[in-house]
């Protein structure tokens, strides 16, 4: 059994709420660079030059890539061998959250009701948090931060069996095409497939930050991360919406067993930035 202070927990989610919001992952960074390499239009290579001096700019300064500052969302993997103390869990993280983003000088967007009082918390809490129990006695916190030009575009469909691999590219195409200029191309697109309704949606949030130079371990979804990738990239949306062949940087697919009667598909839509950290306790 290993003990961890929730105080750790505390700091380690404030320093990833503000190192996700200023400075890009690897896999961007690289997509950028190819992308500029490879674009066609003039206006979108102008566009993607911008937005690769800008993200630049936020990692030397340590300001934020976006003012859209995002809705944090946390996922948690903790070992069933720790042993948590001097503290609540989820306590913990979102003082990390309020911590990170009052100190990190991050835009507060977060409303105490979403209907009808609508008032700012003041310090971007609470956030969502996702908890699994795992083997081991490490603790891996991921966080997000969320804006929601990209997240109001995202999709979740019902669909059934008889729908198939065309119901999901339909799905899909629906998505990219719906979120156009507005989710900041180009776009993280993550795709949730199977399990419930909610289960689809965790599913799609999880494959949108992960990374985009990697692979689904299955080749049948491999492949269609691969094609759908490409669909993406032939609407033309193009950087910013303005035209191009660059309008996602990476599609990734997350699967679940579903039921006999059901086919779940829900796509995350993530900005250019696909602003999210890491850390091992």
């Amino acid at each position: 059994m290993r003990e961890i202070h929730c105080d750790l927990i505390t700091q380690e989610i404030k320093n990833l709420c503000i190192e996700a919001c200023c400075i890009q992952t690897p896999d961007i960074k690289k997509a950028f660079q190819k992308a500029h390499d490879t674009e066609t239009s003039p206006l979108g290579k102008n566009i993607l030059s911008t937005l690769i001096e800008n993200g630049k700019i936020a990692e030397t300064k340590m300001k934020p890539i976006c003012q859209d500052t995002g809705m944090c969302v946390v996922f948690v993997e903790i070992g069933q061998d720790v042993h948590l103390v001097g503290g609540d869990f989820e306590s913990a993280i979102q003082e990390g959250v309020a911590q990170g983003y009052m100190q990190g000088y991050l835009r507060k967007s977060v409303v105490n009701d979403p209907l009808f009082e609508r008032k700012n918390t003041t310090n971007n809490t609470p956030a969502i948090i996702h908890t699994k129990i795992i083997p081991g006695d490490k603790i891996h916190l991921t966080v997000a931060a969320k804006g929601f030009g990209s997240e109001n575009k995202s999709i979740l469909k019902m669909l059934v069996p008889a729908d198939g691999i065309q119901g999901v590219k339909k799905v899909f195409l629906e998505a990219v095409k719906l979120a156009g200029p507005n989710a900041c191309p180009p776009m993280v697109l993550g795709v949730g497939i199977g399990g419930t309704m909610e289960m689809a949606a965790i599913l799609a949030k999880k494959a949108a930050i992960r990374a985009i130079d990697s692979k689904n371990p299955d080749p049948n979804y491999a492949a269609l991360e691969e094609e759908l990738l490409q669909l993406a990239n032939q609407t033309g949306v193009g950087p910013q919406g303005l035209g191009g062949i660059t309008t996602a940087f990476g599609v990734n697919i997350e699967w679940y067993p579903t039921h006999i009667a059901g086919l779940p598909v829900a796509i995350n839509v993530n900005c250019h930035a696909a602003r999210h950290a890491h850390k091992e306790i």
